[in-house]
């Protein structure tokens, strides 16, 4: 075989590779009730309901963040996220979760925050700590 041959295989064998590692990141928007049937990963957007409490003791437990989010649908339910709170988190407009449902609560592992400002949408990406 020629030496351009062998390097054009190489390189259809790295793009294929690449497709295949991106693919596995693919999910899904979803709302609650869609999330509690599918037990894979899915994205959720909802927003942050302020009349209930948002739990974050940093004293206890700096990684642990519990709040309440309303979905597109209107369905209000706990979420849970292993990761410090954000600043401005209570200020944020819209929030996109990734993560799946165990039992009624949603255990996120990301999450992406859309903040109001007052010159252009910021967004703030939070990743739960890997233990």
């Amino acid at each position: 075989m020629k030496k351009s041959h062998l390097i054009a295989i190489l390189i259809v064998a790295v793009a294929i590779g690449i497709l295949i590692t991106a693919s596995k990141d693919v999910t899904t928007y979803a709302n609650f009730t869609q999330a509690a049937k599918n037990n894979a990963p899915v994205k959720l957007v909802g927003q942050l309901v302020k009349d209930r409490p948002v739990e974050y003791n940093p004293e206890k437990n700096a990684n642990l963040l519990a709040f309440y989010l309303k979905d597109d649908a209107g369905e209000v339910r706990q979420v849970v996220l292993k990761a410090a709170k954000p600043q401005d988190f209570e200020r944020s407009e819209q929030i996109v979760l990734t993560g799946q449902m165990e039992g009624d609560v949603f255990q996120a592992s990301d999450m992406l925050l859309k903040c109001p400002s007052k010159y252009k949408d910021q967004e703030v990406y939070v990743r739960e700590k890997k233990s």
